[in-house]
């Protein structure tokens, strides 16, 4: 006798991982000094099963988002666009003299913020494929996290 499949919806995740730097201004503790995280994300994603029975290669992910995380955030500094701290100026321009950008961002660069940004990013370059992003989890520390939930999907 077969096993009926249970109602539900299938996904798949994938995880990425890159290195940067940033700091949160106004923080009221250490993070307001710059230092650097080996972030990770995990991506849920959604869409009908294609003929090989997959929502989307993980390869696919790791193409678009992956290459999206390596050019923009990987091995570079994550600051406020507005950050007061006078070492900003420098951190940018040596940047630049490596080939590396600073990624500004309009918010303070927390792993909230930073989960929010990169969710808009990775449902624009994931939109083509028919695949939704349904769920965003970004680590900032092994034990610490922040998650991005689509609207309707909790």
């Amino acid at each position: 006798m077969e096993n009926p499949t249970p109602a539900g919806t299938v996904t798949c995740t994938r995880r990425l991982e890159w290195d940067a730097m940033h700091r949160i201004p106004r923080h009221e503790s250490k993070c307001a000094a710059f230092h650097g995280h080996r972030y990770a994300v995990e991506l849920t994603c959604v869409a009908p099963l294609d003929a090989l029975g997959r929502v989307i290669d993980f390869g696919v992910v790791k193409q678009l988002v992956g290459g999206w995380i390596d050019a923009s955030w990987d091995h570079t500094a994550i600051l406020q666009r507005d950050d007061p701290d006078p070492a900003i100026k420098a951190i940018a321009a040596s940047n630049e003299a490596h080939g590396r950008p600073v990624y500004w961002m309009d918010v303070p660069p927390t792993a909230e913020n930073m989960a929010a940004e990169l969710a808009g990013v990775a449902t624009t370059l994931l939109a083509p494929t028919g695949v939704v992003l349904q769920r965003l989890r970004l680590w900032e520390t092994p034990n610490g996290s922040a998650e991005w939930v689509r609207a309707g999907s909790a």
